[in-house]
């Protein structure tokens, strides 16, 4: 038989088919746009995200033998959630992760609520992007929808709904939402309380690869899906990832490297500290169940390279049309291949871990007229590791012990950008053969739940590593002073208060 992953993201969704062997056999991608708005608004069409998460479903099933497909995993964005009427339709736009309209109620909710108490329950610290404080805006800003909603559920468990099925949540989405006890598995009641909803609001908590029901016999034929075809809870898109790219035991961690840069480690018990607690390092549940993930990031993360691609790279933009390349090979193939004398604080969008800052803005130091635009690139990327290197170090102080990291996404093509975060982190990367670790994962779990196989032993199997990149020591040694500097170059910007 054979298992297919939804990934629903922030930008478009794709599904892929693996086979029981953890062999890709099909794949669909459809893209969607978030709706900006002046007041700082960031929102998917809730209906056009179902829609077309049909299609790649539909488009993916049907480049396999009909009927194959077996079980259903979905991976998930975080924090975003839908409010849902009585006819199972969206009642609102979904306000995704960067949505900053819910800021003043962080400030409101730490004064009235213990910061550190919400730390110890939900294993996250009060930010605008968790679901519970864009909840707090909804029911302030849009008292009509939140009155005639039956049910509050994010991209996992709305998918689940509209497959026909009375929806779970995932544990590790759960904690996403800051509505979750990660401890105790279930929602927390006194938090609820605040908010002013139900539990029967919210989708059932279960933990990742639990059989939420079979699909619905009318959609089996329109999604080309086996009889009795069924879905799994799958989860959060990082865990997800993390599970799809072999992070099943501790001293193992995921670096993807996309729009935002993650790293996500796992442990075998929650790890709760004051360090953690004042870098805005997070404690949930990992898709392997017993296990726990923290999740490391930079908001301005790939997002840079893009940036320097629109404003600097006409040239490979135009050369990559015409000769049908991809331009983000040609512009890092054209980076310097020596450190770069700059020094780069890359906060060219809200910084993301440790500081959780919205208002600093990104720096660039030591031009001369001597820079030229390839050593300005990689400046670019350097301060985006160092970034990454920052949350590690604390991380590693907090008892994260990390002996290999396993990199995904676009960046894990580039063997030139691998080289570069081997450097500066001073540590070996390895690379999966299957970049699209978050649907890996998932079909992963449909797997397991279908085959009773476990989902490590699963894992060992499906997920093969493809190459190991080293650090250079000479390059390591030079990062290593750099990185000195870098350590304070936070604190000297922020005083600024540019």
């Amino acid at each position: 038989m054979n298992y297919i992953g939804v990934d629903i993201g922030t930008s478009g969704c794709k599904s892929i088919v693996f086979d029981e062997n953890g062999q890709q056999l099909a794949a669909a991608y459809r893209e969607y746009n978030v709706i900006f708005s002046d007041d700082g608004g960031a929102e998917l069409d809730s209906d056009e995200v179902m829609r077309k998460c049909f299609d790649v479903i539909k488009k993916s099933t049907a480049q396999v033998k009909a009927g194959s497909v077996k079980g259903l995993g979905i991976c998930s964005q975080g924090e975003a959630f839908t409010a849902v009427g009585s006819d199972k339709r969206a009642l609102c736009p979904a306000m995704v992760s960067s949505d900053v309209r819910s800021e003043p109620f962080v400030r409101r909710w730490n004064e009235e609520f213990d910061r550190k108490k919400l730390y110890q329950i939900t294993g996250h610290t009060a930010h605008y992007l968790f679901s519970l404080f864009k909840l707090l805006w909804l029911k302030e800003n849009r008292p009509e929808v939140w009155s005639h909603a039956q049910k509050f559920l994010c991209f996992e468990d709305l998918l689940q709904l509209h497959l026909g099925l009375d929806p779970m949540i995932s544990w590790t989405l759960a904690g996403r939402t800051m509505l979750f006890d990660v401890r105790k598995h279930e929602w927390n009641m006194e938090i609820l309380g605040k908010v002013g909803l139900r539990p029967d609001q919210l989708a059932q908590p279960q933990p990742s690869g639990s059989i939420v029901g079979t699909i619905d016999k009318s959609l089996i034929q329109e999604l080309n899906l086996a009889e009795n075809a069924f879905v799994v809870t799958g989860g959060h898109d990082q865990p997800c990832g993390a599970l799809g790219s072999g992070i099943t035991k501790p001293g193992m961690a995921m670096y993807a490297t996309g729009t935002v840069e993650c790293i996500t480690p796992a442990v075998n018990e929650p790890i709760f500290s004051e360090d953690l607690f004042h870098s805005n390092l997070c404690t949930y549940d990992h898709t392997v169940e017993g296990m726990y993930v923290t999740v490391a990031f930079s908001l301005t993360g790939g997002n840079i390279l893009k940036w320097f691609r629109d404003e600097f790279g006409q040239m490979e933009l135009i050369r990559a049309r015409k000769e049908g390349k991809d331009v983000y090979e040609q512009l890092l193939e054209n980076m310097d291949n020596q450190p770069s004398k700059l020094f780069v604080l890359p906060y060219f969008t809200p910084s993301g871990t440790p500081y959780f800052d919205t208002t600093t803005k990104g720096a660039i130091f030591g031009m001369r007229l001597s820079t030229n635009r390839s050593e300005f690139m990689r400046a670019l990327l350097e301060g985006v590791t160092f970034e990454m290197r920052l949350n590690l170090e604390i991380l590693e102080k907090s008892g994260y012990k990390l002996d290999e990291i396993r990199v995904i996404g676009g960046g894990a093509k580039s063997h030139i950008w691998t080289q570069l975060k081997a450097d500066v982190l001073g540590k070996k990367m390895t690379t999966v053969l299957l970049p699209e670790a978050g649907c890996l994962g998932v079909a992963m779990l449909a797997c397991s739940a279908d085959m009773g196989i476990p989902v490590k032993a699963l894992a060992d199997k499906w997920v093969e590593p493809s190459s190991t990149v080293y650090p250079n020591d000479e390059n390591k040694k030079i990062y290593d002073d750099k990185f000195e500097t870098y350590r304070h170059l936070y604190t000297r910007v922020r005083d600024i208060g540019i």
